[in-house]
């Protein structure tokens, strides 16, 4: 597949089973995500891998979280919550790492570690493998950055669902590029 068809036809796959990316695909994945923007060498991410075992206790970490806002969780409920990290055979987290920079502000540096993200989805497809990037009341909650080992400098910038594509494929419409492009021209009067 080339670069362009490879852009234009990467989706997300939310029904994901088993094999998920092996060390080779993962390091590939890696270094795609290494190659994201990223203005003044800050390299500011770093990547969590959760998979086998470690996926029922990132489950656990989510209940544990809901509860202590909540308190009690209904068993249908807080099965539900169990299961959002079961929902492929691995969890990549993308971590923003930023710090204070006299050039290099942390929004940029959160968008670098975004654009790491979209790299990783991009390197996904491109392997035959599929992924959906999630973020949700989870990768801002507290107890659950606590659990993953973070510091008030990293954010969560998402949770990225690997495994083998199962299921459709959903087809997403054609969109017309025109509709969200306009030429600017200089300021507006007035």
């Amino acid at each position: 597949m080339d670069a362009m068809e490879l852009l234009h036809s990467r989706v997300s796959i939310p029904v994901l089973g088993e094999p998920g990316p092996d060390r080779e695909q993962l390091e590939a994945i890696y270094r795609a995500a290494l190659r994201a923007p990223d203005h003044g060498v800050l390299r500011p991410w770093r990547f969590l891998e959760i998979s086998g075992d470690g996926r029922a206790a990132l489950g656990e970490v989510f209940l544990e979280a809901a509860r202590g806002d909540c308190g009690e969780v209904a068993p249908e409920q807080a099965e539900k919550i169990r299961n959002m990290a079961m929902r492929a055979p691995m969890v990549l987290v993308v971590l923003a790492v930023t710090q204070e920079h006299d050039r290099v502000p942390e929004i940029e540096q959160i968008i670098s570690a975004g654009c790491a993200a979209q790299n990783m989805m991009l390197a996904v497809h491109a392997l035959g493998l599929g992924a959906m990037w999630r973020t949700g009341t989870y990768a801002f909650h507290p107890h659950v950055k606590r659990a993953l080992g973070l510091d008030d400098s990293e954010h969560i910038i998402g949770f990225l669902y690997v495994g083998t594509p199962s299921g459709s494929i959903k087809k997403l419409p054609e969109l017309d590029p025109a509709d969200f492009v306009e030429t600017w021209n200089g300021p507006r009067e007035g």
